[in-house]
């Protein structure tokens, strides 16, 4: 199978790190989705990333249906198998899910307008949603048991991410998110290889 991702995405690095951690035979190819090449907007119509390439020739996007497949492949092994659990897994993805989707809104409000366009409210806005979302997390700070979970690899994809485009903004107020990282680190050393980064 086939990754179509790029190196900055916390979505991409998500995936990529349950694939690694589910010891899935897969091959990450890089794309630019701004150039659209032919590989990506052909298998998703929405020319965004992820997209899975499955070898049976299925294309899979949106970083969600694909932590489920891999899931539905290595036999239920991404999610915890008791639905309580599962369900916190899924919320605690979605969240991080959404932080990121904040976090993005910021970084093209100021790659993609003109300077004099940026609409610094609509920065401030997203901005406070993060922080609201990682405010959350520090005080229901998730457990790191024997096995990792999707949940786990999305809050770790977000975390990569603010250090990556957000250095110094969010630290002193989170330790314990940093703490957090640390400790995902030692449990999936690929971590440093995967997050995302130029």
């Amino acid at each position: 199978m086939k990754i179509l991702c790029a190196p900055t995405s916390p979505y991409s690095s998500k995936v990529r790190m349950a694939a690694r951690y589910l010891e899935l035979d897969a091959i990450e190819i890089r794309v630019d989705t701004n150039a659209g090449p032919a590989i990506l907007v052909d298998n998703n119509p929405l020319g965004k990333i992820p997209t899975l390439l499955t070898d049976d020739g299925l294309s899979i996007f949106d970083s969600v249906a694909i932590m489920h497949y891999f899931d539905r492949l290595k036999g239920k092994k991404l999610y915890p198998a008791k639905n309580g659990k599962r369900t916190e897994a899924e919320i605690l993805e979605a969240l991080c899910d959404g932080i990121c989707d904040c976090l993005l809104a910021i970084v093209y409000e100021r790659r993609f307008r003109d300077e004099e366009k940026v609409h610094q409210p609509w920065i401030d806005r997203q901005w406070k949603k993060a922080v609201s979302g990682l405010n959350h997390l520090s005080v229901h700070l998730p457990k790191i048991g024997k096995r990792l979970h999707g949940g786990h690899f999305a809050l770790a994809a977000t975390l990569g991410y603010l250090d990556l485009r957000f250095k110094e903004q969010w630290e002193a107020d989170h330790a314990e998110l940093i703490g957090w990282g640390r400790e995902f680190e030692k449990k999936f050393a690929a971590y440093g290889e995967l997050k995302p980064q130029t």
